[in-house]
Parts: structure tokens; C-alpha cells; sequence
């Protein structure tokens, strides 16, 4: 085959996977528009709201990984704290080996996925079998595996954080994401697209 067809080819198969590409960002903005219009014809949540109502507006707004999820701990003795992914093997006789073995290199390592009940704990602040009062935090890992995300927590906290708001709303606004919430406290911005 010459040259030319090769070149051809090449640049025809970088057009279908910009197309692909393309489309899948528009089915994923129609989408959150259908989605968006169909969550504006029900009643607003709020505290009274049923516990569904709070667990299904808390999914469609924190949509990550179903398949794992991190939950907060704190070493009271050294003041370290972070998130870990919830391991259904976590400390269990002959399949944990911590502290000896990182969860990292388990072989062992069983990752629990998120469930309704789990986001119901975060909520109230307690796990299942309430040893954790008022301290059970979920995270969540929002880059799926295919490495898509459904939402960005950005954090505008520098002394110029006015300007890189607008400078992100514009951008935001020249690609059609929808600034869903906006919480400032104090002299700091957090947004979630």
C-alpha cells in the first residue's frame, strides 16, 4: 500500500474517533439536561424530605464508582487522618494481615461497593452497627474505571479566587456544563459541576 493511502487511513480513523468522542459527550449532555428536567418537575428536598428522597438526590449529585467507595478514619494517637477504600476483609482473622501487609498489595482485598444503606449512614453520621457515632464519612472516587467523571469538586480558597471563578464560569459556560452548586463560605468558593 503507498504512503498516501496510509496517511489517508490514518487520518480518516482520527475523524471517526474525534466523532466518537464528540458524540459521546453529546448523549452524555443530553442526558444530564433530561435528567436535569426531569428532577425540576419534583418537589425540592429538604430535611423533612424521606430518607429515599435524600439518598436519591445524594446519588445523582455525588455519582462516582458504585463498585467502591473511601471512608474517613483518624489516628487519635498521631492526629493523621484520610480515606481509605472499605475493605469487606478489614481486620478478619486469616485474610487480614494489617499492619503487617499494606491494603494496597493484599491479595485478599475485597472492596465494598456503595449501597443505599451505606449513603444512608453518611448521612446520619453513624455506620451499621453504630461503633462509629456521629463519625461514619464516605468519600467517593468520582473518575470511573472508563475514565469518565459525572462531576468536579473545585475548591477557589488563593486570594485571587474572584478572577479564577469567572475564568472557570467561563469556560464552563463555553462548553455547556452547568454549574449545579455553588457554596461559599468564609472567603472561599466550592463548585460542583
Amino acid at each position: 500500500m503507498s504512503d498516501n493511502r496510509l496517511q489517508k487511513i490514518s487520518a480518516l480513523e482520527n475523524k471517526v474517533q474525534a466523532l466518537d468522542t464528540k458524540r459521546a459527550s453529546l448523549v452524555q449532555e443530553l442526558n444530564q439536561l433530561k435528567k436535569l428536567s426531569n428532577s425540576n418537575s419534583s418537589a425540592p428536598v429538604t430535611q423533612y424530605s424521606p430518607p429515599a428522597d435524600k439518598i436519591k438526590l445524594f446519588k445523582s449529585l455525588f455519582r462516582g464508582r458504585e463498585d467502591v467507595y473511601p471512608k474517613r478514619w483518624e489516628n487519635t494517637k498521631t492526629g493523621k487522618a484520610g480515606y481509605s477504600p472499605v475493605c469487606g476483609n478489614q481486620w478478619k482473622a486469616g485474610l487480614c494481615e494489617k499492619p503487617r501487609v499494606k491494603c494496597s498489595i493484599c491479595t485478599n482485598r475485597f472492596f465494598l461497593p456503595v449501597t443505599d444503606q451505606v449513603i444512608q449512614n453518611h448521612l446520619s453520621g453513624v455506620d451499621g452497627n453504630n461503633s462509629y457515632p456521629a463519625n461514619f464519612v464516605i468519600g467517593v472516587y468520582p473518575l470511573l474505571t472508563d475514565e469518565r467523571c459525572w462531576f468536579l469538586a473545585i475548591d477557589f480558597d488563593k486570594a485571587n479566587w474572584q478572577e479564577d471563578v469567572k475564568a472557570f464560569a467561563l469556560v464552563c459556560k463555553e462548553n455547556i456544563m452547568a454549574m449545579r452548586l455553588i457554596f461559599l463560605c468564609g472567603h472561599w468558593l466550592d463548585i460542583v459541576t
